[in-house]
């Protein structure tokens, strides 16, 4: 189940816990629900906003007293890995296909305590309040695909899956948190911050992924309790045909996991590797069970021009159709929500983000086909937004560069043979590329102490009093938007927790208000896991990238996709032409920001103007992916978000 829990635990009793969580859940009125209800104890109340998703989710009344264990539960999730459970937990049988969700995390609990998330795979965050021990505990899943928000003093600790419902928490007041705010305005790729227990607000804190939290005797303990780091365990299997059925049977079982509705299913459809994966495993067995697949697509404007070079597709169009024919039991739906684009969705977004996002490109997708979900009783929405780091991931140069460092000459040219024909150009033009990849490790260092050329969202007085651009440098997200090689990228992505928390706090934000579970196979740590024990050359064979996925697809995804090495999807390139018949009231935004003092406290007025003049009054297409103009989208939208809070 899908739910919005909260609760407030008042040692002192201070201020009425029982009053305080009804204010709580009034504040989740505006998110859909099946079912809504509190329970309260003495200094404890705690309640769940449930939206029902899985068939075992229908008419489960959350929170959940268990009396003869004295344990109290209320919980966000769905997890995946019900039968490997229900044996290690020796559940009866007759009712394994009935037994919720929640009930099996109580009964995990009571067999390993606070070493329960250990043992559960799927997105879920819960609270636990154990009677006999006076504790409060609870947990975030691995990826931290739901959210879970806390405040913290001497004897008071609230909580919520979404943030605003604790600003009707005594105490707890809506004060900018200029550390964060500073990360957020600093770093230039995607991520909102390298600090994952913070939040853009001073008094509320986030419970990072694969951490969990007791509270006992008004202290709060938190911890660490599982990892995703690259095992030292490489698996060794004798042939290529071994590691795509090896392959096969983890992904089949991961996708399969996540159709569990007694609603529909969706998939978020491009023409690629990755989506088309999912949706080739996650047909078959709706088939059986008398389901369609419901595709949900996004296509340009129809009067959008491509600008866009010969190895990037604009139009996906053509791809989608063939996978969408070859795979059979898909509905499509190709949307381009005309009219609509980056700031008519500004304060949306900013609402249901609860804070300033970076996103903004796809951002009225993203939501049209959530809400084409919910019109469509869509329970599940599957996507593969991390497939490029798991399942195709795979840079042919970078790994050349590899065995050129390791001095593993006959294996380079033997692929380099093969690179240069499929991509038709010459190994002179290859070779000096790899070089450089090689062997730039000798310049990190050095490049590493270097500020970036990319133009800065924050004003250089503010990045200065908050010293965040010395933090960044010594951190692997550093103030460039690219790691220094794969590896250390794939390693970021799930080594690290800024990535995963990124990802899983805007997945649980835009799905709430339409009670559809968003579920990412290829995030699944058993996914994971696997592909990080691969040996790379699984990766990259015979000048081919993705390698292990066009051989995995095979039977499975039309050759027009899964041999497709000569050009990639590209989503977002047609922002600048839906922000044309805007662009005036955009420009006088920026214009108006330029003169807020309040606003230059924090933004770089004097780039926003230089990027302002460098854009004009009629911005050239191409400017879709150029920095400035990303600038001045993420400066307007910080601005608004400035402005909420004066």
């Amino acid at each position: 189940m899908l739910s919005l829990i909260a609760g407030i635990l008042d040692l002192n009793d201070e201020y009425s816990s029982g009053e305080t969580i009804v204010h709580m859940m009034k504040a989740l009125r505006k998110y859909p629900a099946d079912e809504v209800n509190i329970w309260r104890g003495n200094c404890l109340s705690m309640g769940c906003h449930a939206q029902w998703v899985t068939p075992e989710s229908i008419n489960e009344v959350l929170p959940r007293y268990d009396v003869n264990r004295e344990l109290v539960i209320t919980a966000d999730a769905i997890i995946d890995n019900r039968k490997q459970l229900c044996d290690q937990l020796e559940i009866e049988y007759s009712t394994r296909k009935t037994i919720t969700d929640s009930e099996l995390i109580l009964a995990a609990y009571m067999k390993w305590g606070k070493s329960t998330p250990k043992y559960l795979i799927g997105d879920y965050a819960f609270i636990i309040w154990d009677k006999r021990r006076q504790q409060l505990f609870g947990a975030r899943d691995l990826l931290g695909r739901r959210t879970l928000y806390y405040h913290h003093v001497s004897t008071r600790f609230a909580f919520c899956t979404v943030i605003n419902p604790l600003f009707v928490v005594p105490g707890i007041h809506k004060k900018l948190n200029e550390s964060w705010f500073a990360e957020f305005l600093a770093i230039p790729m995607m991520l909102d911050t390298i600090d994952v227990h913070s939040t853009v607000y001073e008094d509320i804190k986030q419970l990072p992924p694969a951490h969990s939290f007791t509270v006992a005797e008004g202290v709060v303990t938190i911890e660490q309790y599982d990892e995703l780091a690259a095992s030292s365990h490489k698996l060794k299997l004798q042939t290529n045909g071994d590691y795509v059925d090896a392959f096969r049977e983890v992904f089949q079982e991961a996708v399969q996991s996540k159709l569990r509705t007694y609603r529909q299913v969706g998939v978020r459809l491009s023409g690629g590797l990755d989506s088309g994966a999912v949706a080739s495993f996650a047909a078959k067995p709706l088939l059986q069970e008398g389901k369609v697949l419901h595709a949900f697509s996004y296509i340009p404007s129809a009067n959008f021009e491509d600008w866009t070079p010969k190895s990037l597709i604009a139009n996906e169009t053509p791809y989608i159709q063939e996978s969408a024919r070859y795979i059979g039991n898909i509905k499509e739906n190709y949307l381009a929500f005309e009219g609509r684009n980056a700031i008519s969705e500004m304060d949306t977004m900013l609402e249901l983000m609860e804070g300033p996002y970076k996103f903004f490109e796809n951002s009225f997708w993203l939501t049209g086909m959530l809400e084409k979900s919910q019109e469509q009783n869509v329970g599940v929405l599957l996507n593969g937004s991390r497939g490029n780091y798991t399942i195709s991931w795979g840079d042919p140069i970078d790994y050349y560069a590899r065995l050129f460092r390791t001095l593993r000459w006959t294996n380079v040219f033997q692929e380099l043979n093969d690179y240069t024909r499929l991509m038709r150009t010459g190994k002179s033009v290859v070779i000096p590329i790899i070089a450089k990849q090689a062997y730039a490790y000798l310049f990190r260092s050095a490049l590493a102490k270097k500020k970036s050329n990319i133009p800065l969202v924050i004003h250089p007085d503010f990045a200065a009093r908050t010293k965040v651009i010395d933090k960044l440098m010594h951190h692997p997200v550093g103030l460039t938007a690219y790691a220094p090689d794969e590896v250390t990228a794939r390693n970021n992505q799930f080594q690290r927790f800024s990535a995963s928390n990124h990802i899983g706090t805007s997945t649980t934000k835009l799905s709430l208000p339409y009670a559809v579970s968003e579920r990412d196979p290829t995030s699944d740590p058993r996914i994971i896991r696997f592909c990080l024990s691969l040996p790379h050359n699984q990766y990259i064979q015979h000048g081919i990238d993705r390698s292990l996925i066009r051989r995995s697809m095979e039977g499975y995804l039309p050759d027009m996709v899964r041999m497709n090495i000569h050009a990639r999807g590209v989503q977002g390139a047609d922002w600048i032409y839906r922000m044309l018949p805007d662009w005036g009231e955009f420009r006088d935004q920026l214009h108006k920001l330029c003169r807020d003092s309040n606003a230059s406290y924090y933004l770089n007025v004097p780039q926003i103007k230089q990027s302002l003049e460098k854009l004009g009054t009629e911005p050239k297409l191409e400017y879709a992916f150029d920095l400035d103009a990303r600038l001045l989208m993420r400066s307007l939208i910080a601005y608004r978000f400035i402005k909420q809070l004066s």
